[in-house]
């Protein structure tokens, strides 16, 4: 930073800088104004160093900070890439001579992108052939049929049972690998026909927006609204990476700048982002009913939006402050999106394969035990009051193991003709806003702490049934028909 900037927010800064330098006795690796700035910008790993050389400057300089922190409405770190740009642009106008040109096409569409009067549009188009077409329409339904209907069910389940019974002689054992809930005949079926080609889908129109530089566009387009559920645009990034992997996602919480901002995405990315497995067997579901689509992504947006808007207010903290550097957009590259795509398939499958078989063999377990039955019973009250058939208790019990699993026990179901129009949007909300599958439980504790982590899913199992209930109970008063 140059000393003798004019504009009164420029002074501020320098003098509490100077008196910082002033204070600091210490050698550093980096000059002591860098020093500074990083301190003001909050950086852990420095202040931990200013502690270690300087620990009688320690009170003084926090209350510097402070100081300068109460004169400004934005976080420090914004006053001061404020203050680098003004400082860029007054160099440039100096040694850089431009000519007029037109505006290209490309920043054209840059612009239109970022504008929420015709950047919203071409959200929801986006949304509309990349989620909806591309990977419910095409993914989880004409592929999966093709994978699950002609491959498994037809030819290769009915070989390996018959396999199964000449090579295994005990009946119980026929059960853990090719039973109803067998390893094999549902676990690995579900993991293979179901879930693979799903996500595969969903990381393939991921790598594509991702490559075309348009996440950093969205990030901006939807900074204000998540202001008022009390996170910046930067959130953006964990909450479309939910909707491959809220496990992986939660882990990507990390680069949000406040504690409060991270504890209010673990919330929504446990309530109301579903996987893209997930997501891909609800639209599988839902495709054949459009009110049922639009009903159940109009609840579960709405649930993502009041649960923020209710939880920033109820979380102390400062507002989150947000700026990012925009790419150029620019066309995706194929071999960029296939080899994004093809890593995170492979993540994804090396993660997902061990446990649907993990969990076919609790469930397993659970039925000779008598436990699996006992779960059944408990669940089966509450799912009552859901207006559902007894048998959607499985399902529920499946999405404790794995969101997916429960998805796709309701697939089942629906292929049965035991669910009607109501019935599939009361149990689809249900279950996207149900338990986070074990992994992300698992990643809310190591992320969060146990207590918040638990805290977390006790909220959304309660909140999911009530959210239910009160669905159900309207569609039924009013007599919707869907």
């Amino acid at each position: 930073m140059k000393k003798g900037y004019k504009g009164p927010v420029e002074y501020s800064i320098e003098i509490a800088l100077e008196r910082i330098e002033n204070l600091l006795k210490g050698q550093y690796p980096v000059s002591k104004l860098s020093i500074g700035l990083l301190l003001f910008q909050e950086d852990v790993e420095i202040y931990e160093l200013v502690k270690k050389n300087d620990p009688q400057a320690i009170p003084e300089i926090e209350q510097l900070i402070d100081e300068i922190r109460t004169r400004y409405a934005n976080h420090i770190s914004y006053e001061l890439a404020l203050e680098r740009q003004r400082e860029v642009k007054n160099i440039v106008r100096k040694v850089v001579r431009t000519r007029k040109k037109k505006i290209s096409f490309q920043e054209i569409l840059s612009r239109i992108t970022m504008n929420p009067v015709t950047g919203l549009p071409i959200l929801f188009l986006v949304l509309y052939w990349g989620l909806y077409k591309f990977v419910g329409r095409f993914g989880a339904g004409t592929v999966v049929d093709f994978l699950e209907g002609s491959l498994f069910e037809r030819h290769l389940n009915p070989f390996i049972i018959k396999a199964a019974e000449h090579i295994i002689p005990w009946p119980v054992l026929q059960d853990l690998f090719v039973g109803e809930y067998g390893m094999i005949t549902l676990g690995f079926r579900y993991a293979v026909a179901l879930i693979l080609p799903i996500v595969t889908f969903f990381f393939i129109f991921f790598s594509i927006i991702e490559d075309t530089g348009y996440l950093p566009r969205l990030a901006m387009l939807i900074d204000r609204t998540f202001k008022k559920i009390g996170m910046s645009g930067r959130a953006v990034i964990p909450m479309v990476l939910g909707f491959g992997c809220a496990t992986m996602a939660t882990m990507v919480t990390r680069t949000l700048a406040t504690k409060r901002e991270r504890i209010i995405a673990t919330i929504l990315l446990s309530l109301a982002v579903p996987c893209s497995a997930q997501l891909g067997v609800m639209i599988a579901l839902l495709s054949s009913r459009p009110k049922a689509i639009f009903l159940w992504a109009g609840i579960v947006g709405f649930i993502f939006l009041f649960v923020g808007f209710l939880t920033s207010r109820i979380l102390p903290g400062e507002r989150p402050s947000f700026y990012m550097e925009v790419p150029p957009l620019r066309l995706p590259k194929f071999s960029n999106i296939i080899s994004k795509t093809y890593v995170r398939v492979k993540w994804y499958f090396k993660e997902v394969l061990p446990l649907f078989l993990l969990a076919s063999f609790f469930i397993w377990a659970g039925k000779l035990t008598g436990l699996f039955d006992i779960i059944i019973r408990l669940l089966s009250g509450p799912v009552k009051l859901l207006g559902l058939p007894p048998e959607a208790s499985k399902a529920f019990l499946f999405g404790f193991f794995r969101r997916d699993y429960g998805a796709a026990g309701l697939y089942d179901l629906n292929k049965e003709g035991m669910l009607n129009g109501a019935q599939l949007v009361v149990s689809c909300v249900t279950l996207t806003l149900f338990l986070p599958c074990i992994a992300q439980f698992l990643m809310n504790i190591k992320e969060r702490g146990w207590k918040v982590g638990l805290a977390i899913s006790v909220f959304v199992l309660f909140f999911s049934f009530s959210v239910g209930y009160i669905v159900n109970m309207v569609l039924t008063r009013l007599g919707v028909i869907i």
